[in-house]
This record gives C-alpha cells, structure tokens and sequence, in this order.
C-alpha cells in the first residue's frame, strides 16, 4: 500500500493541468491569499476521500479474498485501465492535432507568426493575468476541485481500502500521500511568499513550457502510473489466498 500511495501522490503532483491553473491563481493581485484558498480546497478533497474510505472500512482492512477486498482490486484495475485507454486516446488526439496544424500552416504565414510570437504571447500571459485579478477565494478553491486528477485520486482511495489504523506505518503512510500528492502547489507558494517577483516571472515560464509540453506530460504520467495499476492488480487477483 505505501508503495502505491506514493506513486500516486507523485503522479497527483506532477501533473501539468493544476500545476498551470495555480499559476495563473498566483499571479494575480491577490496570488497568495488565493493560492492558499487553492491548496486548502486541495488537500481537503484529498483528505475527504481518504476519510471517507476509512469511515466505510473502520481503520480495519478487509480479510484477503473477501468481496471488498477483491471489490478493491476490481476498482484499481479498472482505474488503471482507464488511465491506459485515456493516454492513448490522448497522444492519438495530440497528434491529430499537431498533423492538422503543419497541414494549415504555410512558409509565410510560419515566418510572419514567429516574428509576432513573443509579442503574441506577452499579450496573451497579460491578459490572462489581468483576469486572474478579479478572482477570489472561493474561485481559486472551486477551480481546486473542478482540477483535481480525479481518476488517480480514485485509484489512491482504492488503495486506502487495505490501511490498518493500528499501525502507525498506516498514519504515515496517508500522511506522505497528500503531502506528496500537494507539495508542487506548496512549493510555488512559497516561491511567490519569499521572492514574488522572481517567483511570478519563473512561474509563469513554466507554465508557457507546460502549455507547449502537456500532451506528452499527460501520457506518460497517465500511462506509467495506468500500467503500474493494472500489474499490481493483477497480481494480487490472481495470488492464491
């Protein structure tokens, strides 16, 4: 289980969509008091679904080869398979897209936009910005949970079925997850508390390489973690018990 938990967390944390919205939500004139509304609605929804799993079995896991242990299973291998189907359905779409792009695009049009590009760009970062001043808490915090991966959440709530409250190792283990599964987020805030400047410049060129590399981001993450879900699921369906 703490092997599954921490690579979850690690998958939650790298991946690009919540890292570019957060962003954006520091960025703004109120950055840090919405980046921590951001973090808040974070963790909570990882610590809702946590307490849940752990209401519904008691802090006890289910004896091996029992329905809601083999049910627990079913629901990783199905998590994991869906993580699979989904990064393939992504790279599929990301190279149509890229195809049709080099199909529309002609030599002059490409010489003139790389010409226009970093204007382009500084008005399009501006804007957005811009925005992004007008957003609150509460916006900040529902875009937190309208972002949250929920999919690898799931497969974490699934491995959380197998947690022994009796064992310390349990405790630390659910603590390491969403500690892991934040400290992206935790680290740029910080970032813009210390050196906001320096922070907001940096954070928003990670972003623009984000936005330009988040389709192979997001099949890799997706599929390493979707094939590490469907073996380990396997295995302990098919172990003898």
């Amino acid at each position: 289980m703490v092997l599954d938990l921490l690579l979850i967390g690690l998958a939650v944390t790298l991946f690009p969509l919540p890292i570019m919205a957060f962003v954006l939500v520091v960025s703004g004139s109120r950055g840090v008091r919405n980046g921590l509304a951001f973090i808040f609605a974070w963790l909570a929804c990882l610590v809702t679904v946590m307490a849940l799993v752990l209401l519904l079995t008691g802090g006890q896991p289910p004896p091996p080869r029992s329905p809601p242990s083999i049910g627990a299973l079913v629901a990783t291998l199905v998590i994991g398979l869906g993580l699979v189907v989904y990064s393939e359905h992504r790279r599929r779409r990301s190279r149509r897209t890229a195809t049709g792009a080099g199909a529309a695009a002609t030599a002059p049009a490409a010489a003139e936009g790389d010409a226009a590009a970093p204007e382009a760009a500084a008005a399009s970062g501006s804007s957005v910005t811009s925005r992004m001043d007008e957003a609150t808490g509460w916006s900040a915090a529902g875009l937190a949970v309208l972002l949250q991966p929920w999919g690898m959440v799931s497969a974490a709530a699934a491995t959380v079925v197998q947690a022994d409250l009796s064992h310390a190792q349990s405790f630390l283990a659910l603590m390491a997850f969403c500690v892991l599964a934040t400290s992206t987020l935790l680290a740029m805030e910080l970032y813009m508390v210390f050196s906001p400047r320096k922070a907001q410049s940096v954070l928003l060129g990670l972003r623009g390489w984000l936005e330009r590399h988040k389709d192979p981001a997001i099949v890799v993450t997706c599929l390493l973690l979707g094939l590490w879900l469907v073996a380990r699921s396997l295995y302990q369906l098919t172990g003898t018990g």
